[in-house]
């Protein structure tokens, strides 16, 4: 699947529903690790993938209570392909969508979604503020405390692993690999004015 929407329109969708950096910068930080994990998985739609990450939370920041429910109504002012939608809204099943991932794409989406929140956590507490120096080791004790980043669901993260059918180590390692490859791009985007 290729997607036919240019990025300068998707983003444009995504700066007039999101204004909170932080947001903005987990959109960039999924769009690069899907980017990062449809070739590492030898998928050629690359583009797509990324675009279902920089899009994925697009109805959050103003809608949400209506998160996941939303996003079809907004994705349909830049005439979003039906796959694109699915995956979107598939990435919050279970909890605020009954829209089930299906394709590795979406299991990928679900997963890693919440796992670089949990990452990106803890970089910020690293004295280096990046996780391009974190060990799998370190992470794996940050996803133990559950007093850490309450707010990255263990549970989420843990069903996504189990849905793509792998160990859950392997999803952490991949997902850390993918953010450690990809913090500089993410950094250059939140740099642009």
């Amino acid at each position: 699947m290729t997607t036919k929407i240019p990025r300068v329109l998707a983003l444009a969708l995504l700066k007039k529903y999101n204004q909170e950096p932080f947001h903005m910068q987990h959109a960039y930080t999924v769009e690069a690790v899907m980017r990062w994990y449809a070739k590492e998985l030898g998928h050629g739609d690359e583009e797509f993938w990324a675009m279902c990450g920089l899009l994925h939370d697009v109805d959050f920041e103003q809608y949400p209570d209506e998160h996941c429910k939303k996003a079809p109504e907004l994705l349909a002012e830049i005439h979003a392909e039906e796959e694109l939608v699915h995956a979107v809204c598939s990435h919050g099943y279970g909890i605020c969508s009954d829209v089930e991932p299906v394709h590795e794409m979406e299991k990928v989406l679900f997963a890693a979604d919440e796992l670089t929140g949990l990452i990106g956590a803890a970089a910020r507490m690293r004295p280096s503020k990046s996780c391009t120096d974190m060990e799998l080791s370190s992470l794996k004790k940050k996803f133990k405390d559950k007093r850490f980043a309450a707010g990255c669901s263990r549970d989420i993260i843990r069903t996504g692993a189990e849905q793509l059918g792998w160990e859950l180590d392997k999803l952490m390692e991949l997902t850390l690999e993918a953010m450690k490859a990809t913090e500089a791009e993410v950094e250059v985007e939140m740099n642009k004015v």
